[in-house]
């Protein structure tokens, strides 16, 4: 079992992520999509909550989703307490088979942290959510990427990264594929990230 994969990891990568900034990627789908007014966001992989608190802060309904235990309460720390606009699902990727009709799913380096059977479901699961307008935004792993061939991830050569988002129209799409840091120590990263908009 590789470290990423232990009981102990993501608490401790939570714990790290308390103070830092809101994701670029979350910023430029907030700002394509609009005020909140009210409309329904889903976080999946929410983690610290960084980016739920951004989108509550700008007036969305938000569905937090992420398997880490005690999920709820480090969210409420991250907010400041109980919110209204916050439903929090405490779930693995693999037991997603449906999400409520949503305006924006957001995804940030979350995705990729399970097998491409579970991967494939809650894509379908994904789209099948968006209303018309709709966007969604993510991030996931190229074949390149230095954890490449790890049988509980999902790596996408670029043709079938792209295929994702057939019949929707792409606002954004940016490779990486460098090294740099992680929380586990340096790699390789090989980076798919994404803003695609359900046709009205």
């Amino acid at each position: 079992m590789t470290e990423r994969h232990d009981a102990g990891h993501w608490a401790r990568y939570n714990a790290r992520q308390t103070s830092r900034q809101v994701r670029d990627l979350c910023r430029h789908a907030m700002a394509l999509a609009g005020p909140g007014a009210g409309r329904t966001a889903i976080d999946l992989g929410c983690g610290a909550g960084r980016e739920t608190r951004a989108l509550l802060d700008a007036g969305w309904r938000v569905v937090a989703v992420d398997s880490e235990p005690g999920t709820e309460a480090r969210l409420l720390r991250t907010i400041g307490g109980r919110h209204p606009a916050l439903t929090v699902r405490t779930c693995g990727f693999e037991a997603v088979s449906e999400l409520p009709a949503a305006d924006l799913v957001y995804a940030g380096y979350a995705l990729p942290f399970q097998p491409r059977s579970s991967f494939d479901q809650l894509w379908t699961a994904i789209r099948s959510a968006l209303r018309p307008g709709g966007r969604v935004a993510v991030d996931v792993f190229g074949d390149h990427d230095s954890w490449a061939g790890d049988p509980a991830m999902t790596f996408l050569p670029e043709a079938e990264a792209r295929a994702l988002v057939d019949g929707l129209e792409t606002e954004h799409w940016h490779e990486q594929d460098a090294p740099g840091p992680a929380f586990s120590g340096p790699k390789h990263w090989h980076v798919f990230e994404l803003i695609a908009r359900r046709p009205t």
